[in-house]
């Protein structure tokens, strides 16, 4: 069954550009501390815009991996949360930022030399 097996890799590739997108990583990890609002979403990740805060919330509510609840007082407040399945990758998104953050200056270097290499042999 070779179509099964480019069919699932094409959807798991399609998962994990969501994933992997600039600010889910970051967005997910703060709503696994408990629900926010999205400035508050804002405070924490201070270099996001607006838009791309948005765009993101947006899409991870449409993957179903958080919930976004409009709390009927005055004036109206918009919450988000991490639904079950959203906090079924917390263990994943934990793990994958303390893996970059413990490994950043090896990937800088890396990147470096790669970067000097290229030039020196042009």
């Amino acid at each position: 069954m070779p179509g099964k097996a480019a069919e699932d890799l094409e959807h798991i590739a399609s998962v994990l550009d969501q994933l992997t997108s600039k600010w889910t990583l970051p967005v997910l990890n703060e709503l696994c501390h408990g629900p926010a609002r999205f400035n508050a979403l804002k405070r924490a990740n201070p270099s996001v815009t607006q838009k791309a805060l948005t765009q993101c919330l947006r899409r991870l509510q449409a993957n179903g991996l958080i919930v976004r609840t409009v709390q009927n007082i005055t004036p109206l407040a918009v919450v988000y949360e991490v639904s079950p399945l959203g906090a079924s990758l917390e263990p994943i998104t934990k793990a994958i930022l303390q893996w970059s953050k413990d490994h950043c200056g090896e990937v800088a270097e890396a990147k470096k030399a790669s970067t000097e290499q290229s030039i020196g042999g042009k």
